[in-house]
């Protein structure tokens, strides 16, 4: 059974691809105000005191910026 967690994020960057020199093609979003979202916790890649690294369509990798406390999501992970 799939598991889910809530998480308020906000700005994000989008991972592209890479060019020509390896380096990643990066897109930066910034929204109007955060928003909560309901995540598959099998997509959290990783966990950092800013970003939290989630994969997306296509293969994509995206660095959420979130407003919960590393260590509220960290426990939201580990109780998953």
């Amino acid at each position: 059974m799939k598991k889910f967690i809530p998480i308020t994020v906000g700005n994000y960057l989008v991972v592209h691809g890479y060019d020509e020199h390896n380096r990643e093609i990066i897109e930066s979003v910034e929204v109007e105000r955060a928003s909560l979202k309901i995540v598959a916790v099998d997509r959290i890649q990783s966990l950092s005191e800013k970003y939290m690294l989630v994969t997306g369509a296509f293969g994509r990798l995206m660095y959420w910026e979130y407003e919960e406390s590393f260590e509220e999501i960290s426990a939201k992970l580990m109780e998953n």
